[in-house]
């Protein structure tokens, strides 16, 4: 099979084309003929030689596919209420760029009624990731308020859309004015850009002094002093990155006198019962939205993952990195197999 690999660590140009072997699905695993692969800021870091790959992993770079099973488990997915033939998204461990990639069969979704396998290979990432970390770990509930960092980014525009079809304000930051309207035509009830204003000031003036009730941020750095300032009481800040840098700095007062929850999470090295749970979660409340249109995936743009022969030459994978390097997309960012 074809696939992209990562040939040292470094800029984008180290995404070259090559041929590996077809993977061979075992117990409780399928074997999924890919159409389409999603990028994400993991796969710019594994690239860089800052994320490896957990344990057991391909070291292949991606982390979500959509395509047809060709085959696997029979009890597996017959428990599950897939099969051969199926068309699926997956949220894997590696291995995502190739034509054809093992997955989990708790973590495989058919592909929501009225989407392509394109449009489907954008959700498993960011659908995971945001539902395990506001609607699980910062028990976001209908009524409340959100504000989310980066809210033009992948997890971002999906952050916004659950929430709101949740029932929940929905406040975020963007680093552009275009990138804000972009937000609040997809539901985004304000939008700061955190280049011209303080973001803390901004929200405790839309929340006039309340502040918000969570904050998913994929900063850190020193956005968690503002974030502590801005959260109302009984408050939850969420960290999922660290774009901003690993060292913090916060008024440990504010933090007991509002009784906050400061927590954070990743995805990838979790078990494949946990990533399990939250597909099932997923399927029974976030694919029925997908299917009713009251959320959508939101592609920036879609690039063939192999541009040329297999020579080495630059892929598309190449240029879909250095779009996401870029920062200047809005929304999700997919390669194309077929």
């Amino acid at each position: 099979m074809k696939v992209i690999e990562i040939s040292s660590p470094g800029a984008p140009d180290v995404l070259v084309a090559a041929e590996r072997p077809l993977p061979v699905p075992g117990a409780g695993e399928v074997l999924i003929r890919v159409a389409a692969s999603g990028v994400n800021r993991p796969d710019v870091l594994q690239r860089k030689g800052a994320y490896p790959p957990p344990p057991g992993a391909s070291d292949i770079p991606g982390l979500e596919v959509a395509g047809v099973i060709e085959s696997g488990d029979a009890a597996a997915m017959a428990a599950a209420g897939i099969g051969i033939g199926d068309l699926v998204c997956a949220l894997v461990a590696g291995g995502g760029y190739a034509q054809y990639c093992v997955a989990p069969v708790a973590q495989c979704l058919p592909v929501p009624a009225g989407l392509d396998a394109v449009a489907a290979a954008s959700l498993p990432e960011t659908f995971f990731t945001v539902w395990s970390n506001l609607f699980d770990r910062a028990r976001l509930q209908a009524g409340e308020s959100l504000l989310v960092q980066g809210g033009s980014s992948g997890i971002g525009v999906t952050a916004i859309q659950m929430a709101k079809a949740a029932g929940v304000t929905v406040i975020v930051t963007a680093g552009s004015d275009e990138k804000c309207a972009a937000c609040l035509a997809l539901g985004a009830d304000f939008a700061i850009n955190y280049r011209s204003a303080d973001f803390a000031e901004e929200v405790r003036r839309i929340t006039a002094g309340r502040g918000v009730d969570v904050i998913l941020d994929m900063v850190a750095g020193d956005y968690v002093s503002r974030e502590v300032q801005c959260l109302a009481d009984d408050g939850r800040l969420v960290i999922i990155a660290v774009q901003g840098g690993l060292a913090s700095s916060f008024d440990a007062g504010l933090v007991l006198r509002k009784r906050l929850t400061i927590t954070g999470s990743t995805l990838r090295a979790r078990s494949v019962a946990f990533k399990g749970a939250i597909a099932q979660a997923l399927r029974a409340r976030v694919w029925p939205w997908l299917e009713q249109g009251r959320i959508r995936p939101v592609l920036h743009g879609v690039f063939p993952a192999i541009e040329t022969a297999i020579d080495g030459s630059p892929t598309g994978a190449a240029r879909a990195h250095a779009l996401m390097e870029s920062n200047a997309h809005v929304g999700k960012i997919v390669l194309r197999w077929s």
